[in-house]
């Protein structure tokens, strides 16, 4: 993916600021560094949609589509599925599954295929004589010996970017993987934070806005995911002592809290119960949605507790606070 130094159109309202047409696409730094290393840590980038850049293609294969293969002379056009199970496999890669509602936890050896096709456009498309071939390339991987009673693993990816040899492969099995995570980033944003309802009429307003809950909705993603894989870590790696001792004392209705913190998924639990989570045999760990709806709670239950054990916060710095937050 590729930057650009053209302008996105502009016109003025009325208060003179710039506003950037609707309707508008907005690419985020971090999602487009996975295509362009090139891009700043810091940049946002947003164009018209007549003005987007070319874009590399990255998503998981649906329908089983007619297709011409380009490693072939043939002109014949066949099936997506028969293409790419015809191929030499390319290697294997093993995959740890991770326990779900449906699954316990295993690992599955995938077997990697890759071919270069031409998608042909469906014929029963109005404009079907005027559209083009697409070429893509298809990475198959997929479980071929799966444990019995077993639904197997099968990842059928359509790309555009650049695969000669395994490396290229995984890594793009590796980028699709986070497909998950960005959805519930996405989630955060629009339903947590409630992005969408802001109604900003500028770029620099929503640009702003947007800088502001991504560091919420990275902050509740991390708390998330950090009690599954770190689940004996120290509270006070994700929070405060006024935080994790006003948490431990609401939740066991007591006065005092121990003197050794507990650990993070602990906390984790108990902040999501605040939100709803009902922590049953079966419930599994806490989901995004009841941390957020616990963490609300959270902060009015340790500014309670900070005034009546003040000693349990870190101290303030007054010149600080008058200096900048009061300017505010």
């Amino acid at each position: 993916m590729t930057d650009t130094n053209e302008t996105p159109s502009i016109k003025k309202v009325s208060d003179g600021s710039p506003h950037y047409r609707r309707p508008m696409q907005w690419f985020q730094h971090r999602r487009l560094s996975l295509l362009s290393p090139t891009l700043k840590p810091t940049s946002m980038i947003y164009f018209p949609p007549q003005e987007i850049p070319k874009k590399e293609l990255l998503i998981r294969g649906h329908h089983n589509r007619c297709v011409r293969s380009s490693d072939r002379d043939s002109a014949k056009v066949e099936r997506l599925s028969d293409v790419i199970r015809r191929c030499t496999p390319m290697g294997q890669k093993t995959l740890d599954l991770t326990a779900t509602e449906k699954r316990a936890p295993r690992q599955a050896v995938l077997t990697l295929r890759t071919a270069s096709v031409e998608i042909q456009p469906p014929k029963n498309h109005p404009h079907f004589k005027t559209l083009n071939p697409i070429k893509v390339t298809v990475i198959l991987a997929e479980e071929e010996i799966p444990p019995p009673d077993v639904e197997p693993v099968s990842w059928l990816l359509l790309t555009t970017l650049p695969v000669s040899d395994v490396d290229d492969v995984e890594q793009c099995l590796i980028w699709y993987s986070y497909r998950w995570l960005i959805e519930r980033y996405h989630y955060v944003l629009k339903s947590g934070c409630s992005l969408e309802e802001l109604q900003l009429e500028t770029a620099d307003r929503i640009e702003k806005a947007l800088a502001t809950y991504s560091i919420v909705a990275w902050r509740l993603l991390w708390l998330t995911y950090i009690s599954r894989t770190n689940p004996s870590a120290e509270a006070t790696l994700v929070l405060e002592p006024y935080q994790w001792q006003a948490l431990y004392c609401f939740i066991h209705s007591v006065t005092s809290p121990p003197s050794q913190p507990p650990t993070v998924n602990q906390c984790i639990r108990w902040i999501a119960q605040l939100g709803g989570f009902l922590g049953r045999k079966g419930d599994g760990e806490p989901g995004v949605k009841t941390i957020w709806r616990g963490l609300r709670r959270l902060e009015d239950i340790a500014q309670t507790w900070k005034i009546f054990y003040p000693s349990s916060s870190p101290p303030v710095n007054d010149d600080y606070v008058k200096k900048y937050v009061s300017k505010a």
